[in-house]
């Protein structure tokens, strides 16, 4: 996939991510960008190293989707410890 893929992939596995957890989050868009994007990036990693397949295989399949997702959620709810934490 290329860069834009990527980027569009991360928005919207971001937006579902949100989504699927709802609450106040400090930061905009711009951070649920970047957390879709990184966590898409986290989830085809852990799909490869924990069960040993190739999760991104393209735009419109649903591994990509739900290593997106799910590599976006982990990083969601890191993001919401650590700034709890920093602000406790």
């Amino acid at each position: 996939m290329g860069i834009l893929a990527w980027i569009l992939l991360g928005l919207l596995a971001g937006i579902i991510a949100k989504w699927l957890m709802p609450g106040d989050d400090p930061g905009g868009i711009i951070v649920t960008t970047l957390i879709g994007i990184a966590g898409g990036l986290l989830g085809g990693w852990l799909g490869k190293v924990i069960f040993g397949v190739d999760s991104v295989d393209g735009f419109f399949e649903l591994s990509t989707w739900i290593a997106a997702i799910v590599g976006s959620l982990i990083l969601l709810a890191l993001y919401r410890l650590f700034t709890r934490r920093k602000h406790a």
